[in-house]
């Protein structure tokens, strides 16, 4: 696939890191000469510099035969005249548009094709903020991700001694929660996964990727840990995009303070804000913190737009009294280093963002992409269409199905049933299936598996 990218930040330079690496043809345009000729020798990628929006420099990337525009840009503005101009002049197929103004996106009219012909628009903010939302609804998740419109979900859990199924094996799961229905798609034991089978012994601190019902997930992981107690009190460092968003749709079921340095900013929150506390002062101040009462906060969310200021505030607040403690870091390599027990979770904005994007570059029907592990593992909801001719998975159990080395069938939504997946379940036409690929480089053949072939009418 041809694919130009516009922008050459922590997004633009993330995903172009993961497409080159499965054989897409890429482009980057950006205004830094440093940026793109670095990318360029990292990866291998065209580079153009230039305007993003500007059809001369559209010309010169390859869009008069691109398959994809994916406007990633700092600037909404120049994103959506870029996605315009791809349009008009060179009827460039998926145009993909970062759209971060609140004030444009309640306005989804504008984004019609008779107006701003944008495809897709992918609001990094949004993105995030429902993902934190969802681990703070599950007290004790490293994830929560959701499938089929949230019917199905895959949590991650690392396991804990005085869990009912750690030093157990997987198969007794049954016998623990007769007529709960679940299945262990991967288990990360120190960093190496281990695809489970039913002798496969849970240890403490194994990280486990489980699949379920939407209303089964609290009751699954109480088998791999002792259940948190729901939360109550929330504090959130920085009032930027992410920070406010996270403020405004938790102040409703939580008491939730927000801290940012800035005087004018803090006056600004909290007059958008309703039932949340805003407070003036630096995030690192213990004294501060020991004031608002950290020993008993539930979570400490450290959101500002500097990685060393989350990083030490979340440290600080966790030695302080703070149960859970995590924070947004945008430098990936740092990401692994700082997810330990001074950390709780550490959430790359990129890699969150990413599975967005690739839904729309993946073959065949992919309906949701969630990128895991740092981008080294995928879930996938797949689309099987086709009839046992001419495709290689409709008509066939899910034992017949040659399925790539470490890829493992979770479960299928089938019309609005969850069925979680076994040996001998076979897959029909429209079939939602639901895969976990531990190794990346596998993605290739996943697709492959979901493609119709040429006999089907």
């Amino acid at each position: 696939m041809k694919i130009i990218i516009l922008g050459a930040g922590q997004v633009g330079a993330s995903v172009a890191a993961t497409l080159a690496s499965e054989a897409n043809d890429i482009t980057m345009v950006d205004l830094d000469r440093d940026r793109i000729r670095d990318l360029r020798n990292r990866f291998d990628i065209q580079v153009v510099y230039g305007h993003a929006s500007r059809p001369d420099v559209l010309r010169r990337a390859g869009a008069e035969d691109a398959d994809m525009i994916l406007a990633v840009t700092n600037s909404d503005e120049t994103n959506m005249v870029a996605c315009q101009v791809a349009y008009t002049l060179f009827h460039t197929p998926t145009k993909i548009a970062r759209v971060r103004a609140k004030d444009y996106l309640i306005h989804p009219q504008l984004f019609s094709q008779e107006a701003l012909p944008i495809d897709v628009l992918i609001s990094p903010e949004q993105v995030v903020t429902e993902y934190i939302q969802r681990i703070i609804e599950f007290p004790g998740a490293l994830q929560v991700l959701d499938f089929a419109n949230g019917k199905v979900r895959l949590v991650a859990v690392k396991a804990i001694h005085g869990g009912p199924l750690v030093g157990h094996e997987l198969q007794t799961l049954k016998e623990h929660m007769p007529g709960v229905k679940t299945r262990v798609a991967a288990i990360f034991r120190r960093g190496n996964p281990i695809i489970p089978t039913g002798d496969t012994v849970v240890e403490a601190n194994d990280e486990v990727f489980f699949i379920t019902s939407r209303d089964n997930t609290r009751a699954v992981m109480a088998e791999l840990r002792r259940l948190d107690e729901p939360c109550k009190r929330i504090m959130i460092a920085g009032g930027g995009n992410i920070g406010k968003r996270l403020a405004k749709v938790l102040e409703g079921q939580y008491q939730v303070k927000i801290i940012d340095h800035n005087m004018e900013h803090s006056r600004e929150i909290s007059a958008e804000l309703e039932k949340t506390i805003v407070l003036h002062g630096d995030a690192a101040d213990s004294n501060l913190l020991l004031e608002e009462n950290i020993e008993g906060t539930d979570v400490f969310c450290a959101m500002t737009n500097d990685d060393e200021a989350n990083i030490l505030s979340a440290m600080l607040a966790k030695r302080l009294g703070a149960k859970k403690v995590m924070a947004i870091i945008n430098r990936p390599e740092y990401v692994d280093l700082v997810q330990t027990d001074l950390i709780d979770i550490a959430i790359s904005p990129q890699q969150v963002t990413i599975g967005s994007l690739l839904t729309h570059v993946r073959r065949g029907d992919v309906a949701v992409v969630h990128s895991l592990r740092r981008g080294a593992a995928e879930a996938i909801e797949a689309v099987a269409h086709g009839d046992k001719k001419s495709s290689k998975v409709v008509g066939r159990a899910v034992e017949d199905i040659s399925l790539p080395p470490g890829t493992t069938i979770g479960a299928i939504v089938r019309n609005d049933e969850v069925i979680i997946a076994s040996s001998k379940l076979v897959i029909n036409a429209e079939d939602h299936v639901i895969l976990f690929v531990v190794d990346k480089k596998r993605i290739k053949d996943v697709e492959r598996l979901f493609q119709v072939g040429v006999t089907f009418l």
